[in-house]
């Protein structure tokens, strides 16, 4: 049996299919693939998806539509769960996303809440894996939010607030590198959404900080000075609180060129790194982490356990 889940966020479309363990029940991949999309293009500002982001997007589904069936075997079939998350949550025209994927997949995208991205977050990150010592907190830095939550075996608390690269880049980081006063006014928008974060969920009785998504394992990508991309390196690194500082501080002073010769940088991200970064930075100083264990695992892995 093979299941596919496909994760559309604020600035990436991803795609895995899952080959189900007769055994085991476990599911490995069988296609793992991401594009930039950049759904979420001025939804801060406007409150609406972009025609072209659109077009960009259901490009990208149509491709991935393709490769489901051309794995789904005699049968022609195989469950797909389609799930966007922030930048679609905050359009008003969100309708349109909507009839879109359904005509790509045949089936409807499910917009989720912020709650829900969080705990299918948390189960990607967590299941099956080793990830350090319990209780985690598992942090989800995207495109337009940020999930945070806490949790052993299951979750304990969470929360999704709207701090992610893309909408603090628009909001705030537009210079080249960003000016110290931009930076500060980013900073403002993170601690307070911290605020929010503190209030709702036991953060503080976290042991281990798991951190998921392009930003993490970018920054992570950095801190291990590889000279590639490389997921078998990156999954499940441990990244000292001291690097994580470094990097982030590095990256805020770059220009876009320099940040784009960064080997292990997905051009996709050039623009909106400084702010992932920031948002980890952030986390780690807030709550006093010795270090993040960074994961490959997140979101689009809760997907497809969700389907098996």
């Amino acid at each position: 049996m093979r299941v596919a889940a496909v994760d559309c966020g604020t600035n990436s479309v991803r795609l895995l299919i899952a080959g189900i363990s007769p055994e085991t029940g476990e599911p490995a991949d069988v296609e793992r693939r991401m594009e930039i999309v950049r759904l979420g293009q001025g939804v801060d500002r406007t409150g609406r998806l972009a025609p072209e982001a659109l077009e960009r997007t259901f490009t990208a589904m149509r491709g991935y539509a393709k490769l489901i069936a051309e794995h789904a075997g005699p049968s022609g079939w195989m469950p797909v769960r389609v799930v966007a998350t922030s930048a679609t949550r905050d359009a008003s025209n969100r309708s349109e996303f909507v009839a879109g994927v359904g005509e790509i997949f045949g089936v409807e995208p499910e917009v989720v809440t912020g709650e829900e991205e969080a705990r299918l977050s948390f189960t990607g990150a967590t299941r099956g894996q080793d990830t350090g010592e319990p209780p985690y907190l598992v942090v989800d830095i995207g495109g337009g939010s940020t999930e945070f939550v806490v949790g052993s075996g299951a979750v304990e608390g969470a929360l999704s607030v709207d701090i992610g690269c893309v909408r603090l880049t628009e909001r705030h980081l537009k210079g080249d590198p960003p000016q110290p006063d931009t930076v500060a006014a980013a900073i403002a928008d993170i601690e307070a959404a911290m605020d929010r974060v503190e209030a709702a969920v036991p953060v503080r009785d976290a042991r281990t900080l798991v951190g998921l998504a392009g930003s993490v394992t970018t920054v992570a990508g950095i801190a291990l000075g590889l000279p590639a991309y490389d997921p078998a390196r990156i999954h499940h690194s441990r990244i000292p609180a001291a690097q994580v500082h470094e990097v982030s501080a590095r990256l805020l002073e770059m220009t876009r060129d320099e940040r784009a010769a960064i080997p292990v940088m997905h051009p996709g991200r050039v623009d909106v790194i400084g702010a992932g970064a920031l948002i980890l930075d952030r986390i780690v100083r807030r709550y006093g982490f010795a270090d993040v264990v960074v994961s490959e695992h997140d979101i689009l892995d809760g997907i497809a356990w969700s389907l098996v």
